[in-house]
């Protein structure tokens, strides 16, 4: 698959929460590797501008192409996804569409749970990994550096974010509202990424639980944590099975591409409440079959919060009015950027009749004051630019039609 090498424009493709469930989701999740795979091929094959972000909740690609297409055959071949299906459960944004959910994913008015703001931090990794690897260009750079903006503006001066709430905050809150005498319970935790070390400390803010423990892939990563959360027991990840058993509740956070608990984990006689915060599902759904199980996954969780998130929702209008101001920012920055090659024209044009004349008056007259005659002349020019960009912006005439015009009456071609 090739790129036309013709003018592009921006889409946004994926999945979100909103059309697939949390298994479906999991098809079309991308790890990081296949991110980087995914990132290299569209590089080699001519794409400029593009990055990806996958998540719990959503898996988007945003770039320019020459139709969505090629977007989302990207897509499932990196993921295993499927295109039929895709195209049953998918959203396309084109254009402003594009640039409006890139500016409401990242001032959580789409996350999940509404105001979310974790995904400030993943929309972040995923372009500084698109940057690494040269897949993005100035037009997404000024994008997202606007979108951070109108992020940290609706953070701090409106209540999208007030209480605490995330698909980790939730997991504790569930275990609070469903587990009696939670604070006696073997609670394990299983995977130490963002989402498991937030899930810990949200163990030790809001229970009083003295007997959790931790278990990770990476061993080193464990025991630096152990040592600054001291309420908080680390285990090796051969003891994996063994620390399940002696287990009430097992939180699941691995970031695996496939299964990470399975059937052979679980004892078949004894009750278990087991909390699935991954994406794609690391709990196999086959674990749920076992009459002593009770698996909750993330769309689950997410329905937990309903006064948080309804004092938040009256903060919606106040957040797109920051949207508005930014996203008018963006089109101003990309409108003035259109005019560049029309402006430089006339500049070159206007500065060459300076030069031509000042090198006439030069011979002609006597004592002749060059340095006066130039700052009277670059004031002209400016003038003269000033209210040529104005006329382009008001009567929106074309850049190319202006460069055509110019060449026509100051003779270049």
């Amino acid at each position: 698959m090739k790129i036309d090498r013709q003018e592009k424009k921006l889409y946004n493709i994926g999945i979100s929460y909103k059309k697939a469930d949390a298994s479906t989701r999991g098809k079309y999740s991308l790890s990081k590797d296949n991110q980087v795979s995914l990132l290299k091929e569209a590089k080699e094959v001519g794409f400029d501008g593009l990055f990806v972000l996958s998540t719990c909740n959503r898996t988007e690609i945003t770039g320019f192409a020459d139709h969505p297409f090629q977007l989302i055959q990207l897509l499932c071949k990196y993921s295993g996804g499927d295109i039929e299906e895709f195209a049953n459960i998918s959203n396309i944004y084109i254009g402003n569409e594009a640039v409006n959910q890139l500016f409401r994913i990242g001032t959580g008015l789409e996350s999940q749970i509404l105001g979310d703001y974790e995904i400030v931090g993943q929309l972040k990794l995923a372009f500084k990994l698109a940057k690494q690897l040269k897949t993005t260009n100035t037009y997404l750079e000024r994008l997202i550096n606007l979108v951070l903006q109108a992020s940290k503006k609706v953070k701090n001066t409106t209540q999208l974010s007030s209480g605490t709430t995330s698909v980790s905050y939730a997991a504790v809150q569930y275990i609070i509202q469903n587990v009696s005498n939670y604070n006696s319970k073997n609670i394990l935790v299983f995977g130490l990424g963002k989402m498991g070390k937030h899930t810990c400390k949200n163990l030790a803010e809001y229970t009083s639980n003295s007997s959790v423990c931790l278990i990770n892939r990476t061993q080193e990563k464990a025991i630096s944590f152990v040592k600054e959360h001291h309420s908080i027991r680390n285990s090796n990840i051969n003891n994996l099975t063994e620390e399940i058993s002696n287990s009430d509740i097992l939180i699941v956070s691995t970031g695996s591409d496939k299964p990470t608990i399975t059937k052979k984990h679980i004892e078949k006689n004894k009750k278990i409440l087991i909390l699935d915060l991954s994406m794609p599902e690391n709990v196999d759904r086959s674990v749920n079959e076992l009459d002593n199980v009770s698996l909750i996954n993330v769309d689950e969780l997410s329905k937990i919060t309903i006064e948080t998130l309804s004092k938040r929702q009256n903060e919606i209008p106040k957040a797109e009015q920051i949207i508005k101001v930014y996203k008018e920012e963006f089109n101003d920055w990309l409108n003035n950027r259109k005019l560049v090659p029309a402006i430089n024209a006339l500049k070159e044009s206007l500065e060459a009749i300076q030069k031509d004349e000042i090198n006439f008056h030069k011979k002609k007259i006597k004592n002749f004051d060059e340095t006066q005659a130039e700052l009277l002349t670059n004031r002209f020019i400016q003038k003269i630019t000033t209210q040529f960009v104005k006329h382009l912006k008001e009567e929106k005439t074309s850049v190319t039609d202006s460069i055509q015009v110019m060449s026509k009456v100051f003779g270049k071609s």
